[in-house]
């Protein structure tokens, strides 16, 4: 149960996700196009978080995706719109600029 718990908060087994994306991961950055203007990973694609039930054509089932945004909130919804459509190996990195 406590295992759950942790999961549930994001205080689980840690993800390398930088390791991740030199491995070849996609780093999918949710934030609306203006903020993504302003800065983002070099490499990563821009759906907005309110369009990405309407763009997973853009994503691959078998690719590791790294979700991204300003604090990692919209990013952790975007990892759950993901998982409910059958992405498995999808992981929330968190704001943009900690994956730099």
């Amino acid at each position: 149960m406590l295992g759950f718990i942790k999961n549930l908060l994001g205080l689980g087994p840690k993800v390398d996700v930088k390791a991740l994306i030199k491995s070849g991961a996609k780093v999918v950055d949710v934030r609306t196009p203006a903020e993504y203007r302003q800065g983002h990973v070099k490499g990563s694609i821009n759906i907005p978080l309110q369009t990405i039930s309407s763009q997973l054509s853009k994503l691959k089932k078998e690719d590791t995706i790294i979700t991204c945004c300003a604090s990692g909130m919209r990013s952790g919804a975007a990892k759950r719109v993901l998982k409910s459509h059958g992405f498995e190996n999808v992981h929330n990195g968190g704001t943009w600029m900690s994956l730099q």
